[in-house]
């Protein structure tokens, strides 16, 4: 008996492929306003700093932002921060959400969503890949499944995830050439900093959403039982941990700095000013000692406007002093972060008719 194909409800040569749209279609001012908004609403510390830079690379690194700001809300069920969602039944949903929009994006299709449409228009602008920013969704897939670090590489191979990465994606806006390995290095340890001292700001909120970035294996050295560091028994020794996590962060800002004299003039000052006020965060911790989570530390305008200052200083007389190599390393953060992802696809480069436009 003759098998008889199925016809297709329309004719094939009817159906058509979505057209690449970048941007998702929407005009680029548009997608800037709304990325403008969002910084604004979410980070003062870096509103402040991109102030600093041209017109052009404050736009695009406004379009980063926005992506890195929805994708942190949508993982933890929040709208430009906040109280933290305790659902944990969508969480991987919501991350996988994440990442087919982020992909669609990335491959010139409209999302109906502006932030991941913003990524999409920066994109294709100075050549972010999918590799770069599935590095980043990576750690909110951890955050997703629960995760808790056990050791410092597993600290720091999540500081890479939501910090490193981006950093080294905020380089690529900043138009430093995707092979300037050492430039993009001292990228990855600016994010790095900034999260340690991220991490020990907000112990305590963390701790009330149910979770903890610091390693099992540092509780266990300063005898502190797991789930127990807020105790207030235990300040004391959780103080002594987070000069740990702070010298570590000064370490890496230190090699930041260094990477931020390749820079032009107005990145310079203003990644300088960016690192003085999240270190200033981790130092203001240590000061206030086992009062330090009673509540939200934060630099006043007055403060960050000081430490602006203190970045032009340093942005003109270009002095970095040379520090001891990180343990960490950029390399080796890759490494951990992809050692059991399975390969790249062939879209991980510019779609040639798209191509990448000139900073």
């Amino acid at each position: 008996m003759k098998r008889i194909k199925p016809r297709p409800l329309v004719a094939s040569h009817v159906v058509k492929a979505t057209p690449r749209q970048v941007g998702g279609g929407r005009p680029r001012a548009a997608l800037v306003e709304k990325a403008k908004a969002s910084i604004a609403k979410g980070s003062k510390s870096f509103a402040v700093a991109s102030m600093l830079l041209d017109r052009t690379t404050r736009e695009r690194t406004h379009l980063l932002y926005a992506w890195c700001r929805r994708c942190d809300d949508i993982a933890d069920g929040q709208d430009h921060g906040g109280e933290l969602s305790l659902d944990k039944a969508s969480a991987l949903d919501r991350v996988e959400a994440i990442r087919i929009l982020t992909h669609r994006a990335l491959d010139g299709q409209p999302t109906a969503d502006v932030a991941f449409d913003a990524l999409g228009q920066v994109a294709s602008e100075v050549g972010l890949t999918r590799q770069m920013a599935d590095d980043v969704i990576d750690g909110f897939q951890l955050d997703a499944e629960g995760w808790r670090p056990r050791s410092e590489a597993d600290l720091m191979r999540y500081c890479y995830h939501v910090a490193g990465a981006v950093g080294v994606m905020m380089a690529q806006v900043m138009g430093v050439p995707a092979d300037a390995e050492d430039t993009l290095d001292r990228a990855c340890d600016l994010g790095l900093a900034f999260q340690l001292n991220n991490i020990v700001r907000d112990i305590w909120e963390d701790d009330a959403a149910g979770r903890c970035y610091i390693p099992e294996e540092w509780l266990v050295e300063a005898d502190i039982p797991p789930g127990q560091h807020m105790k207030v028994t235990n300040r004391d020794a959780l103080v002594a941990i987070v000069q740990r996590m702070v010298d570590m962060a000064r370490l890496h800002d230190a090699h930041a700095r260094i990477g931020a004299g390749h820079l032009a003039f107005r990145q310079r000052w203003a990644i300088l000013a960016a690192a003085n006020i999240y270190g200033e965060i981790g130092r203001e911790v240590v000061a206030q000692g086992p009062a330090a989570w009673d509540h939200r530390v934060h630099t006043g305008s007055l403060q960050k406007l000081g430490l602006v200052g203190a970045g032009l200083v340093e942005a003109v007389s270009g002095s970095y002093p040379p520090e001891a190599e990180p343990v960490w390393t950029r390399g080796k953060l890759i490494a951990l972060a992809r050692k059991d992802r399975p390969a790249p696809d062939i879209r991980e480069t510019p779609l040639p008719d798209e191509g990448v436009r000139p900073a």
